[in-house]
């Protein structure tokens, strides 16, 4: 080969990801997470204590689950109609609903389970029952009347009970996010609405509204993960969720260590399961944007 050959041009192969980069990408944290988790499940598998501790807080599993669903569906609709409220022009909806958000992020949960369970449902059948010796006495709906005058304060179990207070509490934290989420949403697209036409309650279903839930996703998905731990206070009225379910079968046996073992286990598995959604979440918002 002469000294004025040149070598043809030849691509340089795709570059696979560094070991190194990947490695400093990865959270530290995370690993040491999923290895405690694997290893305390090959110890749920293997050990016949701890098997039989996992069969006893199943049940409590899905009630925990149950509760945390419905009380944070219910939620999200309460609290984005106490947040639509946050932001009116009127001033009595406005100072209404601001009055409800402070009144109720002001009161601890506990308390607030307490109230709804052992003060506000009795004065709600009472307000039934009230109701419906009204409409009995009037003779409008005997039937209907007769049924709503003989209803018992224990035809609401304390899971319902519970699922309210819990709905109750959390609307207010969502109707803050909900306001800053709409807030957010640049005036100039209102006003844009406007001129074409649309009414102002057009203007937040079609362009406010979307773009604002987009936004508010990650910390809506916080505050389910809240919920979620939240959900063990329902314990101490007799629910049966995983905190109950553990109390009830260490104070049997006297297996504490290993009970609250699979207790926090089975609450560090949903939550942190849900925490990883919620950044994947947060990373797809901000991509879209």
């Amino acid at each position: 080969m002469h000294s004025t050959d040149t070598l043809p041009n030849i691509p340089n192969p795709p570059r696979s990801p560094r070991v190194g980069s990947v490695w400093a990408r990865t959270p530290l944290w995370l690993v040491a997470a999923i290895i405690l988790a694997l290893v305390f499940l090959w110890v749920l598998l293997t050990d016949p204590d701890y098997e039989v501790i996992f069969q006893a807080l199943l049940t409590g599993v899905w009630v925990t689950i149950k509760v945390t669903l419905i009380s944070f569906a219910l939620a999200i609709v309460l609290g984005l109609l106490v947040g639509l409220a946050r932001v009116s022009s009127h001033r009595l909806v406005y100072e209404a609903s601001s009055f409800y958000v402070e009144i109720i992020r002001g009161v601890p949960m506990l308390v607030l389970l307490y109230y709804v369970v052992f003060a506000g449902a009795p004065a709600i059948v009472s307000a039934i029952n009230w109701l419906g010796m009204t409409l009995r006495n009037l003779g409008v709906l005997p039937g209907l009347g007769e049924s709503m005058a003989g209803m018992g304060v224990r035809q609401i179990d304390f899971t319902m009970r519970v699922i309210i207070a819990l709905t109750i509490g959390y609307s207010a934290f969502l109707a803050e996010v909900f306001r800053a989420g709409i807030q957010s949403i640049e005036r100039g697209q209102t006003e844009a609405a406007r001129s074409l036409g649309m009414s102002a309650w057009q203007a937040m279903r079609h362009v406010v509204l979307p773009q604002a839930i987009r936004r508010v996703l990650p910390p809506l998905g916080n505050d389910f993960i809240a919920m979620l731990k939240d959900s063990s206070l329902v314990s101490v009225m007799g629910v049966a969720d995983i905190t109950y379910q553990g109390k009830v079968y260490a104070a049997s046996t006297f297996k504490f260590f290993e009970t609250y073992n699979v207790v926090g286990y089975l609450y560090l598995v949903m939550t942190i399961g849900l925490a990883l959604l919620v950044r994947y979440l947060e990373k797809r918002t901000k991509t879209a944007h």
